[in-house]
């Protein structure tokens, strides 16, 4: 028998959490052919003694929305063996588009998702259709991509800007019910929402999506559950859940799965978790498909205060965070602005609506990374807090006297998740909950994040042995496949499709962060790679090799069960006809 590629001697880890085994695995054509121990030729054959193969991982939270238009590989998640990426999440696709206001649309990914502004001016709006916007990144790509319709784009489309700041009629709301039915027969895996009311536009006013009501909501969902396909997705979503059960009700109303965020031990509230735990099982007993994520990384979020949503919603702090660096420096020097940061930000006398990262404990949180002045370098490591004991000042003077004697440089960085090794083994066993959120292609100049699954493999699996390392693969493989209408992946059996991942179980691990200079017109973001991935195998090709990229772009866009059933069925008789 001969194959394409031949995959010898490693720990075959299928994806279905059954105990591994050493053996062979033959791609032919894009597929897995045979698995065993094989004695055909082939092609290629790469000698895997001592690693782990195992089916390509899913990156299930992604915002490649622009950078995959310049980006065939969607850098740097492939390099952590994520084989498919899903885009469109929490609102904020790039279709659909009304033609001449791309950049409006780009402006809401922009400010919610931290991409600079001045990159995604560069990237030219060709399209209008959900349909069209897939078709037109499906001609280039190195991995495989699943998109969603984001809420956002479409309101957008139908009200312009009264999107953002009134209820639509029911003219508008059957017109939005339209342009999801299209981008779902176009393909699309899904529609997603934004519940986060502190997702804001450049200009302080909330994105469209979190402006519908349920009425709303419950109409577009409706359309995925006509269809019997997609899953429904929603940003910041677990407030809502807790307190009317939004997400258990649309998936019941719907029929769909609804996948939200998040299940977390959180600064903010560090024993909601349980509460949310709690709620989910309620609600699986129903036998409703209401799922959260969760995420194994540590999450931290590093920033400047020359370019922070650390303190978005504050009243004081927010419309500065969108002044311009000489309008900061003033407006923290002033004694006035300060008594007033002082009552809300360190008093809190009252929580800060739609900021689902700051807490009132941020100044023990929050801490200097890298001081920009040789003279403050005693201050890297310490807390807010600390500093201000050091210096017997308030927090708020503290704190600002350092940022404008640093002429907004100093380099802070946040504890958002993630801190407690009990809670986070309960979490990341949690059978109801997808593990993923790695926000990638977002935030790019605050933190990588690409490296969640070598975060679990690596420090959960490996160094605190919270679980296997084949349950460890099931959970970012076939899992993420199931919950996400993704059938012919996931696993590795023959007549799958061949997305594979080879790595090291005794040396997959992150490597250090790295700023470098990538983006469209000189953009700076932050570089995230992997130690001990050693292939990334793309519909049957190899698109990593030992960290390098051969060249080859496999990828695909994939498209939802109800697309290929017509368009294969459309396909016979075509040939019939022939």
């Amino acid at each position: 028998m001969t194959y394409d590629l031949l995959i010898r001697n490693g720990r075959v880890v299928d994806g279905t959490g059954a105990p591994g085994f050493l053996g062979d695995v033959g791609i032919r054509n894009g597929k897995i052919a045979d698995i065993g121990r094989l004695r055909g030729s082939a092609r290629r054959v790469i000698d895997a003694k001592g690693m782990v193969v195992a089916p390509g991982f899913i990156d299930s939270h992604c915002h490649y929305d622009a950078q995959v238009t310049w980006d065939p590989l969607c850098t740097y998640s492939c390099y952590h063996g994520a084989t498919t990426v899903i885009m469109g999440n929490c609102s904020l696709s790039l279709a659909p588009v009304r033609p001449g206001t791309g950049e409006r649309v780009k402006e809401f990914l922009s400010y919610v998702e931290a991409i600079p502004m001045e990159t995604l001016t560069t990237v030219p709006v060709t399209w209008e259709s959900m349909g069209e916007y897939m078709d037109t990144i499906d001609k280039r790509l190195g991995v495989n991509v699943a998109a969603l319709v984001g809420h956002s784009a479409v309101r957008h489309y139908v009200m312009g800007q009264d999107s953002q700041g009134r209820d639509p009629s029911k003219a508008e709301i059957e017109a939005m019910c339209v342009l999801v039915r299209e981008g779902m027969e176009a393909g699309a895996h899904g529609l997603s929402f934004s519940m986060n009311q502190g997702h804001y536009d450049p200009q302080g006013v909330m994105i469209p999506s979190p402006w519908a009501k349920e009425e709303e909501l419950f109409a577009l969902c409706d359309v995925l559950g006509e269809m019997g396909t997609g899953i429904i997705q929603a940003g910041a979503a677990h407030t809502v859940e807790e307190k009317t059960r939004l997400m258990s009700r649309l998936s019941e109303a719907s029929g769909r799965p609804v996948i939200y965020i998040q299940l977390a031990q959180t600064a903010k509230r560090p024993e909601a978790w349980k509460i949310h735990m709690a709620m989910t099982e309620e609600s699986v007993a129903k036998g409703l498909r209401a799922f959260p994520t969760c995420s194994p990384v540590v999450m931290k979020a590093r920033f400047d205060m020359r370019n922070t949503q650390a303190f978005r919603g504050v009243p004081t702090w927010h419309p500065i965070l969108f002044a311009s660096d000489e309008e900061k420096l003033k407006a923290y020097a002033d004694p006035a602005v300060r008594d007033k940061l002082h009552v809300e930000a360190v008093e809190w006398v009252a929580d800060i609506v739609g900021n689902t990262t700051l807490s009132k404990h941020w100044p023990d949180t929050m801490s200097v990374e890298k001081a920009a002045l040789p003279q403050n370098s005693r201050y890297e490591g310490k807390s807010i807090r600390e500093i201000a004991d050091m210096q017997g000042k308030r927090i708020i003077d503290a704190f600002l006297d350092l940022v404008v004697e640093e002429r907004l440089e100093t380099r802070v960085v946040q504890l958002i998740r993630g801190f407690d090794r009990e809670v986070m083994s309960k979490i990341l066993n949690y059978p109801n909950a997808y593990i993923g959120l790695s926000d990638a292609g977002a935030h790019v100049q605050f933190r990588g994040g690409y490296g969640y699954s070598s975060e679990l493999l690596g420090y959960w699996v490996r160094k605190q042995k919270i679980m296997t390392v084949e349950q460890a693969v099931k959970r970012l493989s076939f899992d993420l496949a199931q919950g996400f209408g993704i059938y012919d992946r996931g696993l590795l059996q023959p007549g799958m499709a061949a997305d594979i991942v080879i790595f090291d179980p005794d040396t997959i691990d992150n490597l250090p962060e790295e700023k470098v200079y990538d983006l469209p017109g000189g953009g700076w973001r932050m570089k995230e790679l992997a130690a001990g991935v050693h292939y990334t195998v793309v519909n049957g090709e190899m698109l990593l090799e030992e960290g390098k990229h051969t060249g080859a772009l496999p990828g695909r866009v994939l498209r939802n069960s109800w697309h290929q059933e017509r368009a294969q069925t459309q396909n016979q008789v075509q040939a019939r006809a022939a």
